[in-house]
C-alpha cells in the first residue's frame, strides 16, 4: 500500500505530539506514528521549566497542566553540618512538576482537537531520502505501507531507529554511575512546593514532593543497595534529614544516562528532535524541556516553508541553533552531576563556595535562570541586526516583559515607546508591505525602539531607528520563499 502526506513524525512521546499539534495548528498535514499499541503510563520526565510551559500556553494546555501539577517555588539545598540554603526561584523561573503521563494525555487531547490522531501499532522500518521527498516504510495491522512524505521528523527516543537508518552517529559517553528513581508515599516533615537537594557527607539525594501526596526520590547509588523499600529507606536515613519514613512505593527502578549529541540533527528532509538528537545527565530536569524547544524551533520554520511563506534557507538554522542549545545543556547538566557526586573533601569546598554564592545573591541571579532555561542563546541568529544599547540582543530569549501574542507562524515586529515616533510608523508600513512574513504591534512601555521576535521565543533583531528598520526589512525579505514555492 502506498500513501502520501506532508510530514511524517515517528514517535508519539511529548516531542512528537507537540510537533504534530504545532504543525496542525499552522495548517500543515501530519501523520504521527507510534510503534506501541498502548498509551504511556508513569511519571518519567517530571519537571517543566518556564520556556516549555510557554509552549503549553500556546498549545492551549497550560491551565489544565497547572491544575494537575505542583509549582516549585523554592529549591532547598541541605548541606553537611546542617546548613540550609533556601533559594526562592521567582515567578519567571518557577517550574511545574507534572508527571509525563499527564503531559502525554493533555498533548494527545490537543492533537485530537486540532484534527489529528496518534496511529498506534505502526512500526517504522526504513526510509529512503529523495531530492523532493522521503519514502517511509512502516508496518502496521494492515501490513506494510510506503508513505511518501515531503518531510520527516524523528522523535523516537534515545535508540532512534530513524537516526540509525540514516547512519547518523551518536557520539559521547556514558555517565559513570547508576541512579535510583523511586516514587510513592513518604511520611515526615517536608516542605511542599519545593525540591529538596541533600548534599551531605553520606552522599547526595533529591527529594521532590509531587501532586496527590506522592514524592519522587532519586540519587546515585552504590552497587550493593537493595532496589526495594528498604534500600530507599536506607538512602533517606543516610542522606536525608533523618525523619522521613517510606510508607509505600508504586514505582522503583534504576537507570543510567549518557552525554551524547547526534553528529547531525538534520539529513536533507529528515530532522531529529528530543532524545533522538541528544541525551544528557538527568539532574536539573532539562531533557524534556530541551526536546520541546527543538520542536518549537523547527515547526514554525517548517510550516513557513511548506506553506510558501519562507524559503527553504530558513531551515538551515535548525542544525546550528539546536546544536548550540544541546551543547550548552549537556555541558551544564554534566557539570551539575559531577558536582552532585563529589567525594567528602571536594564536597566541603563545594558547600563553602555555594554558601558564598548564596550570600552574594549569585545563586538567585545567575544559577536559577540558567536552570530555568533562559540562558540558552544562539550565536547564529536569524537576522543578525542590532543590538543597540538597552535593546535585547539577537539570539537571546524574548524579554519577560513582552506581552504574548500569536502571530500564526510569522515574525513579530514589536515597537516600544511613543506611538507617534517615526520608527512606529515605519514598522507599521514595513509590516503592511510584508504581511505574509511579519506582524506588527506596539507596546507603549519601555524606551523607543523595536524588536523582531521569532515564534519560538527568541529575538531575531533589535534597533532604534528608521535606518535599522530598513536593514531589518532587507533581511526579512531575504527569508521569503520564491513565488510558487511550498506545498499546501
Amino acid at each position: 500500500m502506498k500513501s502520501r502526506t506532508t510530514v511524517v513524525i515517528v514517535g508519539a512521546g511529548p516531542c512528537g505530539l507537540t510537533a504534530a499539534v504545532e504543525l496542525l495548528k499552522l495548517g500543515v498535514p501530519v501523520r504521527l506514528l507510534e510503534a506501541s499499541t498502548e498509551k504511556m503510563t508513569g511519571t518519567r520526565a517530571l519537571q517543566l521549566w518556564p520556556p516549555a510551559l510557554d509552549i503549553y500556553q500556546g498549545i492551549g494546555i497550560r491551565e489544565e497542566a497547572d491544575q494537575l501539577g505542583v509549582t516549585v517555588r523554592t529549591n532547598v539545598y541541605n548541606m553537611a553540618g546542617g546548613k540550609v540554603l533556601r533559594v526562592a526561584l521567582g515567578a519567571e523561573n518557577e517550574p511545574l512538576l507534572l508527571p509525563q503521563e499527564h503531559t502525554v494525555r493533555l498533548l494527545e487531547e490537543a492533537l485530537e482537537a486540532a484534527g489529528g490522531k496518534v496511529e498506534r501499532g505502526v512500526t517504522f522500518e526504513d526510509l529512503v531520502p529523495g531530492e523532493d521527498s522521503v519514502t517511509v516504510q512502516v508496518t502496521g495491522a494492515s501490513g506494510t505501507e510506503l508513505i511518501e512524505a515531503d518531510w520527516v521528523i524523528g522523535a523516537d527516543g534515545v535508540r532512534s531507529a530513524v537516526r540509525e537508518r540514516l547512519d547518523i552517529g551518536f557520539p559521547g559517553q556514558r555517565v559513570p554511575t547508576n541512579l535510583i528513581l523511586a516514587e510513592g508515599r513518604v511520611d515526615g516533615d517536608f516542605e511542599e512546593g519545593a525540591v529538596h537537594y541533600f548534599l551531605g557527607r553520606g552522599g547526595s539525594l533529591v527529594f521532590a514532593p509531587m501532586s496527590g501526596g506522592r514524592v519522587r526520590v532519586s540519587a546515585p547509588i552504590p552497587p550493593d543497595l537493595p532496589i526495594d523499600e528498604t534500600g530507599v529507606q536506607r538512602l533517606l536515613d543516610e542522606r536525608g534529614p533523618g525523619d522521613l519514613k517510606v510508607v509505600s512505593l508504586d514505582h522503583i527502578g534504576t537507570f543510567s544516562s549518557s552525554e551524547r549529541i547526534a553528529s547531525s540533527l538534520r539529513r536533507g528532509r529528515v530532522f531529529l528532535v528530543g532524545d533522538a538528537a541528544h541525551t544528557h545527565s538527568p539532574l536539573g530536569g532539562q531533557g524534556l524541556n530541551l526536546g520541546l524547544q527543538d520542536v518549537h524551533n523547527l515547526t514554525w520554520k517548517l510550516a513557513g516553508v511548506v506553506r510558501g511563506r519562507f524559503g527553504a534557507q530558513v531551515l538551515a538554522g535548525y542544525e546550528v541553533e539546536r546544536r548550540q542549545a544541546a551543547e550548552q545543556i549537556v555541558g551544564m547538566t554534566g557539570r551539575m552531576m559531577r558536582m552532585f557526586m563529589l567525594k567528602p573533601a571536594a564536597a566541603r569546598v563545594r558547600n563553602a563556595v555555594w554558601g558564598v554564592l548564596d550570600r552574594t545573591g549569585a545563586l538567585r541571579r545567575w544559577f536559577v535562570p540558567l536552570l530555568a532555561g533562559w540562558g540558552v542563546r544562539y550565536t547564529d541568529e536569524l537576522l543578525r541586526v542590532g543590538a543597540k544599547r538597552g535593546r535585547a540582543k539577537p539570539g537571546t530569549r524574548t524579554p519577560h516583559w513582552v506581552p504574548a501574542r500569536d502571530t500564526d507562524g510569522r515574525l513579530r515586529l514589536l515597537t516600544t515607546g511613543d506611538a507617534s515616533a517615526p520608527p512606529v510608523a515605519g514598522a507599521r508600513a514595513l509590516a503592511e508591505r510584508n504581511a505574509s512574513l511579519v506582524a506588527h504591534d506596539h507596546f507603549a512601555g519601555r524606551s523607543e525602539g523595536f524588536l523582531v521576535l521569532r515564534p519560538d521565543g527568541y529575538v531575531a533583531a533589535s534597533g532604534t531607528s528608521v535606518a535599522d528598520l530598513a536593514e531589518v526589512e532587507t533581511r526579512i525579505r531575504a527569508l521569503a520563499a520564491a513565488p510558487g514555492a511550498g506545498r499546501e
